[in-house]
């Protein structure tokens, strides 16, 4: 029987991969990865938790404009976090712009530096 198990990396396009780690890594603390082999074009593989984030600079075909300026009502990746607070801080500090879940739940939405959108869920880990 087919089992799926885990997601092993989301891949996300970026016109410019030294701004997105500012974003990434500066500013969210992701850790970057060593082990990204070279390709043909640049980018950067990024830890989160047993999961990975490829950000992947290439022409990126989807429109940037005219996204709901909530992420919530967009396509997004939503990451658990253990302290929302903290996280505001660091993106009011950085001058980026968030909004809070309309559904009353402990998270806040934002766009990264390419307009993709993110949800952080506050929840405290298990054990």
């Amino acid at each position: 029987m087919l089992r799926i198990h885990a997601i092993h990396h989301v891949s996300v396009l970026v016109a410019n991969t030294s701004q997105s780690l500012a974003f990434y890594h500066g500013i969210l603390g992701l850790d970057v990865m060593p082990e990204r082999p070279e390709l043909a074009f640049p980018g950067a593989w990024l830890r989160i938790g047993t999961q990975q984030l490829h950000l992947l600079e290439l022409p990126n075909p989807d429109p940037v404009a005219g996204r709901p300026e909530h992420g919530g009502r967009d396509r997004h990746l939503a990451l658990q976090i253990e302290d929302l607070g903290d996280l505001a801080q660091r993106l009011e500090a950085a001058g980026i712009h968030y909004s809070l879940s309309h559904s009353g739940r402990r998270a806040l939405f934002c766009r990264d530096p390419d307009g993709h959108a993110l949800e952080f869920i506050e929840s405290r880990p298990v054990g």
